[in-house]
This record gives C-alpha cells, structure tokens and sequence, in this order.
C-alpha cells in the first residue's frame, strides 16, 4: 500500500484519540520510522507530506542523507554510540536517545549549535531497553547544566509490546508526570515540552496520554522489502 494512503489512516485515528481528551492533531508530530525500508520508500513519504523522518543507525541516516538531504527533518531515535556521533550531529534535528554522561560530552563537544535531545527513561523497566529509570532522570538533567550545546527539549520512551491498555497507560502517564515535574523545576536548558511515545500498535494510546512524537514505522511506511511487493 502506498504511503500516502495509509498516512490517511493514521491522520484519521490521530485526530480521533486527540478529540478523546480535546487536543488539537497539529499537536503531535508525526515522525516516519525508515529503518526498515528503502531510501525510495522515505521519499515517497516526504511526497506524501511528512516532514519528520525517523532513523536508528547512523548508517541509515547517512544512506538517506546522501539522496535526501535536509529536506526532511531527521530524528536519530536507536541507541547512539559515543563513536558514532561525528558521523550524524550536524544533520539531526533531535536525538530521542541522551541517556548517558559520556554520550552528553560527546555530543556537546561535536556540536556546532544547540542540538535539540530527549531524555530516554525505562520507564517499563524492562531490561532489555535502554534509558534512564524514572528515578535517575531529574538528576541526570541537572547534571547536563554545564553543556551548553544540549537542550533538554523531552523525555522518550518505549512502552513494553502488550495488548494490555492498562499497562501501556500506565507507561505513558508516568512519563507524562515525569516531564510535568521536570517542567516544574525551570530550568532555561531543559523545557522538557516533547514526550516522544508510541508507536504503531499504540500511538492512539500514547495521545491520549500526552504524547506530542508518535513514531511510526510498520502501520506508514511498512516493513523492509515492502515496496518491491507492490
């Protein structure tokens, strides 16, 4: 199915979980997950009109940069190593994935300008995710004061893969209050106003709950080999 076709789909259940809990759609960005599929299919999104690609390996982003460029706005949003840095901190818009001191120095130390970074918390405490426990991230921010090219735009999560709505509500809302009491702290580095959760098989959910980045990769832009299926 072709791209802007199930975008149709997507905006149709944004705008209904935001008229749930009366929010406006153009609150939540909606950000093109195109690690799994080909350089053409993450055009055929920008033509579909989504500005916001998403990628999780720096050699995915380089790939897509190389035909693409700055004409969409990059998210990096898989774990980034220290090393890897270099290769992609002038052509991201945010990285979803500040979860470390050593990756803060790197990045500040790299960075040209400000570069917009999200706080990413196991909230589920899952092991098998990366990021922050709820408990560790105040004070984790705290300590990102003297980086003056980091801005602590939000927080980010991945909720646990579960039918089970209970479950990811209460995901979702504890990092909901968790950036309300961030917020509450007012610090000029860190307005903490994004919450980049949800994904394909729960962005309604996540709305509900607060979220402001949905990342959705399967439900728009299929898997990898898709698009030659056609």
């Amino acid at each position: 199915m072709k791209v802007a076709e199930n975008l149709i789909h997507i905006n149709q259940q944004i705008s209904h979980a935001c008229q749930k809990v009366n929010r406006a759609p153009d609150e939540v960005k909606l950000i093109a997950v195109t690690k799994y599929v080909s350089t053409e299919r993450a055009k055929e999104a920008m033509e579909a009109g989504i500005v916001n690609l998403g990628e999780n390996r720096d050699e995915g982003l380089l790939a897509k940069w190389d035909v693409l460029g700055d004409k969409p706005k990059w998210h990096f949003i898989g774990t980034l190593q220290t090393r890897k840095v270099k290769n992609i901190i002038d052509k991201v818009e945010y990285i979803h994935s500040l979860d470390r001191i050593s990756l803060a120095e790197e990045i500040n130390k790299r960075a040209g300008k400000k570069i917009k970074c999200l706080v990413q918390v196991n909230v589920s405490q899952e092991e098998s995710k990366h990021g922050l426990a709820a408990e560790e991230v105040l004070d984790f921010i705290k300590s990102l004061r003297p980086y003056e090219n980091i801005m602590i735009e939000g927080l980010m999560t991945m909720a646990p893969f579960t039918d089970d709505e209970t479950q990811l509500r209460n995901c979702f809302r504890r990092l909901n209050e968790l950036r309300h009491h961030i917020q509450n702290c007012n610090l000029d580095y860190a307005p903490c106003t994004e919450l980049s959760m949800g994904m394909s098989n729960d962005f309604g959910i996540a709305i509900e709950e607060g979220a402001t980045m949905i990342r959705i990769g399967t439900a728009l832009v299929g898997e990898v080999g898709e698009e030659e299926k056609k």
